[in-house]
């Protein structure tokens, strides 16, 4: 969560930016598409996307491991024809209405730089921190 911009919006507002942004693309609820899906839960006990090929769609709420990266993400390449457009309240908003249908964050939730980061996301025990050393350092 370090380096996260001022802002903040609330879930309410965030309903708001999703359907005039986000919903032609990923759904009305974030279930229908066309685009990727952001919604699901399942499965909700352990993480069988390796072992498993196909069963289960990767959403946020069962796949990325920090809210963090949802953030950067929406920040930096939605929505898909015009990346960059949304403001940080925006993509605060539309992060925490995301977390939100996934039922990780309750519906009067405000995100900014420092709810955002401690939401507790379900996958994030279960990545492999990449600690590899030598080479060029890339950033």
């Amino acid at each position: 969560g370090a380096g996260l911009p001022p802002g903040s919006a609330s879930v309410a507002e965030g309903a708001r930016v999703y359907a005039a942004k986000c919903a032609v693309c990923h759904g009305p609820t974030g279930t229908e598409g066309p685009n990727d899906r952001l919604v699901g839960r399942e499965p909700r006990e352990g993480f069988p996307f390796g072992a498993v090929r196909g069963q289960y769609r990767k959403t946020v709420g069962n796949y990325w491991p920090y809210a963090t990266t949802l953030y950067d993400y929406i920040r930096r390449a939605m929505p898909q024809l015009t990346p960059g457009i949304l403001t940080s309240n925006e993509t605060y908003a539309v992060v925490g209405y995301i977390l939100n249908m996934n039922g990780l964050v309750p519906a009067d939730a405000v995100m900014d730089a420092a709810t955002l980061p401690a939401v507790e996301m379900p996958a994030r025990d279960r990545f492999v921190l990449d600690d590899r050393e030598g080479g060029p350092e890339v950033r």
